[in-house]
């Protein structure tokens, strides 16, 4: 009824709070119908309904900045703000990104696909806009698990004492992508349930205001010793000692509530804390009752919230497996994650070894992970730190400081390695490989079978010293590579066909490779496939078997800088090599939210452009 006429948040203005909340529904209605197609964040946008129609019916975007923290909470702001009629295409190819980007509209302030940067995002937005002699304010919306980031404090930090016309809206509800840990979720929990003591506040300032001669005096005195009553009934309120004027926490679903403060903390046009408590998945029954489960989606059957399609555990599921079975029979192994525990298949890890003390999950705090699986290590235990590729990038500095310059005997699972979809170039796994390269006595396995995960782990916790990284991707292992081979669990494998021409990759490229060889054999030219299972420090065996052939093609999943092929091919150089060789990798750029086979197009890996290739056909 009302959804179809909102173009811009201007529409949205000239709507009525009870046309305001029918909307609501409609949005929900919109969200849950595309999403149970597309796949997506379902549970974080359904929570964030009311919060996004109150903060653009009070605040004037684009001249206000809105940074929205892990934006799959953004959906309702997409649908707001002239994407509606493309929001179908939600995580497609060519579609609409499932996080805030800035090249897709102006109303997207900053990207936003990692958490914790939106404090700092904004801060710096507000100082730019000073500088400039602009006006509007800086708006962080931030999730209660994001503020286990460290990040968000060292943001808040400076916010504080800025001055500046920042607002920092923390969306309470309970949980990041697992159910929220530690003494900030304590916290926050002890504030929901301090609201007397702001209810006071509010009434006692507003009725005082109001009596002659008395009142005022009497106000200011209260306002003085507001600390004082702080600390009588729940003893401090963090955001305040940092410097922020503190508003809620507020019914984060109850509009007129949520336009009020947000007119509030307008008015008082300097670093402030707006505190709103939300449900995740609110609308949707299923969603409610398991966030968790409905936080990142694919397609499902809007009536009964099943997935379309059985869902596969993948490697995530056999790494799941495999860490349960080494943790049977090896006592020292404990496992680390970052707000992460389904994700990464660690459900059951959890509940056998949680009440152990070998279970901990840290919230997302990757840094914090790395330097406490280091300090678990001096101990003898041997921690295993489950985390997406994506999200090792933030532990580089540990990795190198804290992990390797006195080596930490630490065991890196990283899921979701190389081209991961439709979440985009935020998400995608393909910086792990030339990061990790480069810190000293690291050795890298990326197995491409289940088998091979699960004696690459075993030989990284047993064997290893330092850091050892075993990484695989998302989804499962591919079918004619595990038929070709079998229960290999070498570091190397070469299948000889006995041609002069070589393809070399490792992890689940192996499928475009073999497919490859299959139909070129069809054709009558023989090649051979090289597939790495230990990627670095390459096997000499296996450099060695690569001098012998004319032309050698490597294919990776990742970025060529830095890359294994990079260093195969100094290898040959240094061996005084005479053949060809060329390296297909991802060579500065980012590959877009689109399908994996796609992804291997724009490298030319996809298994029509290796044949191409090998038969000497040009490449488009």
């Amino acid at each position: 009824m009302y959804l179809e006429s909102i173009k811009s948040p201007a529409d949205l203005k000239k709507l009525s709070l009870a046309e305001q909340q029918y909307l609501a529904g409609e949005i929900r209605q919109r969200i849950l119908s595309t999403v149970s197609r597309t796949g997506g964040h379902l549970a974080s946008s359904l929570g964030t309904v009311e919060l996004t129609l109150a903060l653009h019916s009070v605040f004037d975007c684009p001249q206000d900045k809105i940074v929205w923290d892990v934006g799959h909470q953004a959906y309702t702001h997409k649908i707001i703000t002239g994407r509606n009629a493309r929001f179908d295409t939600l995580r497609q190819e060519n579609g609409l990104s499932g996080f805030p980007k800035q090249k897709e509209s102006l109303y997207d302030a900053y990207l936003g696909g990692h958490s914790g940067v939106s404090i700092s995002a904004a801060l710096g937005m507000a100082e730019a806009m000073r500088l400039h002699g602009e006006e509007g304010f800086a708006i962080a919306v931030i999730g209660d698990g994001s503020f286990g980031s460290g990040v968000a404090y060292e943001g808040m930090n400076n916010a504080g004492r800025s001055g500046e016309k920042i607002i920092i809206v923390l969306n309470d509800n309970d949980m990041s992508i697992s159910r929220n840990v530690g003494n900030v979720a304590n916290y926050l929990a002890k504030m929901r349930s301090s609201r007397q003591y702001f209810r006071f506040k509010d009434n006692a300032k507003s009725f005082l205001g109001g009596v002659p001669v008395v009142g005022k005096p009497i106000r200011n005195a209260l306002a003085n010793s507001k600390k004082t009553l702080r600390q009588m009934m729940y003893h401090s309120n963090l955001f305040e000692d940092f410097g922020l004027r503190y508003f809620g926490p507020v019914d984060g679903h109850d509009l007129e509530s949520l336009r009020d403060v947000f007119e509030r903390a307008r008015e008082y046009a300097r670093p402030c804390v707006v505190h709103v408590h939300t449900t995740k998945g609110m609308g949707y029954r299923p969603a409610m009752e398991n966030p968790s489960k409905y936080h990142g989606v694919s397609p499902f059957d809007l009536k009964s919230g099943l997935p379309l399609k059985p869902s596969d555990p993948g490697f995530s599921g056999a790494f799941g497996r495999s860490i349960c079975e080494l943790a049977q029979t090896r006592p020292q192994i404990a496992v680390i994650t970052a707000a992460m525990t389904d994700g990464t298949g660690l459900e059951e890890f959890e509940r056998r070894y949680a009440a152990a003390g070998r279970f901990y999950d840290v919230g997302i705090a990757e840094e914090h992970a790395v330097s406490f699986a280091c300090g678990m290590s001096t101990q003898g235990t041997v921690p295993v730190f489950a985390v997406y590729s994506t999200f090792l990038q933030r532990t580089c500095d540990q990795l190198i400081h804290d992990a390797a310059i006195e080596p930490k005997h630490i065991v890196l699972a990283i899921d979701r390695a190389g081209i991961v979809g439709a979440d985009g170039e935020t998400h995608q796994g393909l910086f792990d490989v030339s990061m990790l390269r480069m810190v000293p006595g690291t050795v890298i396995y990326s197995p491409v079978t289940y088998r091979q995960l699960e004696a690459d782990l075993a030989e990284a916790v047993d064997n290893g010293t330092g850091i050892c990284a075993v990484r695989y991707p998302k989804g499962a292992q591919p079918a004619l590579t595990a038929s070709v081979l079998g229960e290999n669990t070498d570091s190397w494998f070469l299948e000889n066909r006995g041609g002069d021409t070589l393809l070399v990759t490792y992890g689940r490229l192996a499928e475009e490779l073999f497919l490859a060889r299959k139909s070129l054999e069809e054709q009558g030219r023989a090649v051979d496939v090289l597939v790495l299972n230990r990627i670095y420090p390459i096997p000499e065996a296996a450099l060695e078997q690569t001098e012998r052939y004319q032309r050698i093609f490597f294919y990776e999943e990742g970025i060529r800088s830095g890359s294994i092929g990079e260093l195969c091919a100094l290898h040959l150089m240094e061996q005084g090599y005479q053949g060809q060789f060329r390296l297909f990798a991802v060579e500065n750029c980012f590959i877009p939210q689109c399908g994996v086979e796609h992804g291997y197009q724009l490298f030319h890996a996809d298994h029509d452009s290796i044949i191409k290739t090998v038969l000497g056909e040009s490449l488009h």
